[in-house]
């Protein structure tokens, strides 16, 4: 994800809005049915005799990136950072002196001792003044915000070393705590040499050290003289054992998940972070490392060869990601490098042993090939212009085809014109209420297009980890994808990871978090491992009523003109009622103005109110709070700018709105655009460009919850401003079991009971049983706390074709009932 991508990649496409006042159709073939009377259970029709798609065999999967230490200090087990003294060009940062016993000494940072024939060029320098018996003079490592240390484990320590004659050790390696008053676990290295060699050793803490997450690992001498260090390394054990693998804790999560495939590497560690696939493979002293996206930097211990064997032991497929360059080739760059590096990359991955990267593989350790059916080009290309995207992609393309026709091909942006993709990838970060809100987002997509990977998503409340709230938006955008998952192929939450240590992270909500000890998933973990845990092979259709209320068909707010990156003059102001009566009339004639700006320069001029400055969401409104089915109408013109207009209406306070973006988007379209909590599309945009200088005619008709915008008299833009949803719902079917599948999401302050009929099952057990996770909307677990809110699995007794049910209050519910094949 992008730091400032947000806001553009939420607008991409629209959305249908679904009512709650009466029966909600959910999938193809739904009927329509009377809402229940107030006061009354809601209906849950399950058309169990009408199946309808398959589900995407790769449907629940994982994105992830070098982002909030995910990988170094995180998913990848090294305990030592800075470990190959890259981190910093002129101090060996996360390593400090220790003298004990009177021992004295100085620690600097060397760049003129090189280890021949590696990438290791900087070392550490421990001059030792003063040494011998009791005194010693050593290096420590502060870890990834502390070393931890668990009861009865073993620690692999490796590293390079050289000293000079007659200080050539031995060498003491200890786990202690930060102050050294303590210690956890030893090991010696009897003696070492005056040229560059690789040394290792193991230390096991014993069954009496308490756990800790704050201990140091140090290396020292009791020898006086000079000693060089550098790609000082230490492992405890991993997931399936794998020699410098990945933590078992954060591989135990994922598996969890039961995910079926990882898009690697992932994000902007790709692009703009300019991933170079060919410096992470081999021998870890052939890895320099590189500079992360994210203000860090990477040890590439991570690298291509254990991202794929990282999809294996999970027994999921690769999506891979190749650089197109974008965030740091010029847009006139020359591509075809990159294009060939992306060859080369796929050949590396898939290639036999007659081809020259296959064999390379094979040298680095894994004979078999992997499997691999999807490459996605570049990352979020919606950042460079157009152009650029449309030339560099069809290069890519048609190479990829020509050598791999059967490779599925992704493209990170829908308006991609030079080739056709097979899959689109596209991003939404927002609130829970705009996640949920847009749940019906692909319902009405044309089906005749590319497929859709929504390859990174999340509902942004929560730090460092998700709210309950946050995870109730989850769920409800999931029921929509996963019901349309004849389009929507895949699916992939972001971040995927996060150290919880202050200073770790860089992005505000992520799914799982951890410090160097422990691990947790979030309340919206729970959601992701509750679907994926429960996928059915087959869409059913699911109805939906609610009880009826009265004040779910009527909006009200007041009115109101903005600007976004434009300067802009408005007049003519008028807001009539659906009978006539005028609600508002502008004073702009006598030179003042009503209208109460929030941000801008605002001013009356020659009889129009005129916006000078030049940020976004600049607004200004007027009105009764209470107005409702009125007609605004006023003359806009822009003046100068990157956009056109901004006309508000239905608007109750700062983050409750409506508006209708006229000439957004760099001045190419136009949408009515809801903000509640997070911003999101109503109805479908139309391609409007707003000329400088020229004056529009412009009235947005509101009557109950319909909305009608016109430009010069013509309509432009039409949706439904319905209250929100607070019930969401998908449903599939196990053909292997028979099990009907339930995935429910009760976003209300209150349970919500309802009437679930099977309809065409032709026989049901009696019992059924529910997965349940609820809790306050800003619950969150911590690394302290990790069940705060958790789910719990309970038997429901008296199913059968039709049967009552109550969801619990901000509830989601995954129920699964056995009916006959």
């Amino acid at each position: 994800m992008d730091k400032n991508m947000a806001s553009l990649l939420s607008s991409l496409r629209c959305f249908q809005w679904l009512t709650t006042g009466a029966l909600l159709a959910l999938a193809s073939g739904a009927r329509a049915q009377e809402a229940p009377r107030a006061g009354e259970p809601g209906r849950l029709a399950i058309r169990v005799n009408r199946p309808g798609a398959r589900i995407s065999p790769r449907f629940f999967g994982m994105m992830t990136e070098e982002i909030n230490h995910a990988y170094d200090g995180g998913l990848y087990a090294e305990l030592i950072q800075n470990r190959a003294l890259q981190d910093d060009a002129t101090r060996p940062v996360h390593w400090s002196l220790t003298q004990n016993g009177g021992g004295t000494g100085s620690l600097t940072l060397d760049m003129s001792q090189p280890v021949p024939g590696t990438a290791l060029t900087r070392c550490l320098r421990l001059d030792i003044a003063n040494a011998g018996a009791g005194r010693s003079v050593g290096v420590a490592n502060d870890g990834y915000w502390g070393v931890p240390v668990q009861t009865g484990v073993r620690y692999r320590a490796s590293f390079w070393a050289k000293a000079s004659a007659g200080a050539t050790g031995p060498l003491t390696l200890a786990l202690e705590s930060e102050t050294g008053n303590a210690v956890y676990a030893l090991a010696r290295v009897p003696k070492i040499t005056t040229e560059w060699r690789k040394y290792q050793a193991t230390l096991t803490a014993p069954r009496s050290v308490a756990p800790t997450s704050q201990a140091r690992f140090v290396i020292s001498s009791a020898q006086p003289g000079a000693l060089w260090l550098t790609q000082v390394s230490l492992f405890p054990p991993t997931y399936h054992r794998r020699s410098r693998g990945l933590r078992p804790d954060l591989m135990g999560l994922l598996a969890d998940l039961k995910p079926t495939f990882l898009r690697l590497p992932g994000g902007n560690y790709l692009d703009p972070g300019r991933y170079e696939w060919k410096k992470t493979i081999g021998a870890l002293d052939q890895r320099a490392g590189h500079p992360g996206a994210w203000e860090y930097r990477s040890s590439d211990g991570l690298g291509l060869l254990e991202f794929f064997r990282w999809c294996e032991d999970l027994h999921i497929e690769a999506l891979l990601g190749v650089t197109d360059g974008r965030g740091w080739l010029p847009n006139n760059g020359d591509v075809a490098p990159l294009v060939q590096d992306a060859l080369d990359e796929i050949e590396y991955a898939t290639g036999g042993p007659e081809t020259q990267w296959g064999a390379r593989r094979i040298k680095d350790g894994h004979r078999a090939p992997f499997a691999l059916r999807y490459v996605e080009i570049g990352n979020e290309d919606n950042f460079d212009p157009l152009p650029v995207y449309n030339a560099r992609f069809a290069k890519f393309y048609d190479a990829i085809r020509a050598k791999y026709p059967g490779l599925q091909i992704i493209a990170t942006r829908a308006d991609v014109t030079s080739r056709r993709p097979d899959v689109i990838d596209d991003h939404y970060y927002r609130s829970a209420q705009a996640m949920a809100a847009d749940a019906a987002h692909y319902d009405r997509y044309a089906r005749s297009g590319p497929k859709i990977f929504v390859g990174e998503w999340a509902s942004v409340e929560g730090r460092p980890t998700p709210t309950m709230k946050a995870a109730l938006g989850d769920a409800a955008w999931l029921t929509g994808l996963e019901r349309n998952s004849d389009l929507v192929i895949m699916e992939a939450y972001a971040p995927l990871l996060v150290n919880v240590n202050p200073g770790a992270a860089q992005w505000p909500t992520n799914l799982i978090g951890y410090d160097a000890l422990r691990a947790y998933g979030s309340p919206a973990y729970y959601v992701q491992a509750m679907f994926g845990q429960n996928t059915g092979d087959v869409v059913l259709p699911v109805e939906i009523a609610l009880p009826s209320s009265p004040q779910a068909d009527v909006r009200r707010g007041k009115i109101g003109v903005g600007t976004w990156n434009t300067q802009a003059e408005f007049k003519d102001i008028r807001v009539t009622s659906a009978g006539g009566e005028t609600l508002y009339a502008d004073s702009l004639a006598s030179g003042k103005s009503d209208l109460q700006p929030q941000g801008g320069e605002w001013s009356v001029q020659d009889g129009a109110l005129r916006q000078a400055g030049t940020g976004q969401n600049l607004r200004a409104t007027v009105g009764d709070a209470t107005w409702t089915d009125y007609t605004l109408s006023l003359r806009a013109r822009k003046t100068g700018g990157r956009e056109g207009f901004l006309i508000l209406f239905h608007a109750q306070g700062d983050d409750d709105f409506l508006w209708w973006n006229v000439g957004g988007w760099g001045n190419t379209r136009s949408a009515i655009e809801r903000e509640r909590g997070g911003r999101s599309e109503i109805g479908a945009p139309a391609a409007v460009t707003i000329e400088t200088n020229l004056w529009y005619d412009v009235r947005v008709e509101v009557r109950g919850t319909s909305v009608r915008c016109y430009l010069n008299d013509k309509l432009v833009n039409e949706a439904t401003d319905a209250a929100p949803m607070t019930f969401y719902a998908a449903s599939s079917r196990d053909l292997k079991t028979g099990d009907v599948i339930l995935k429910a999401v009760n976003f209300s302050p209150v349970p919500q009971p309802m009437q679930i009929e099977l309809e065409g099952a032709a026989g049901v057990a009696s019992e059924a049983r529910a997965t349940t996770l609820s809790g306050p909307l800003e619950a969150v677990n911590t690394v302290n706390n990790p069940k705060n809110v958790a789910p719990r699995v309970s038997t429901v007794k008296g199913a059968g074709r039709t049967f009552r049910h109550e969801f619990p209050a901000n509830s989601v519910t995954v129920l699964r009932v056995r009916a006959r094949k």
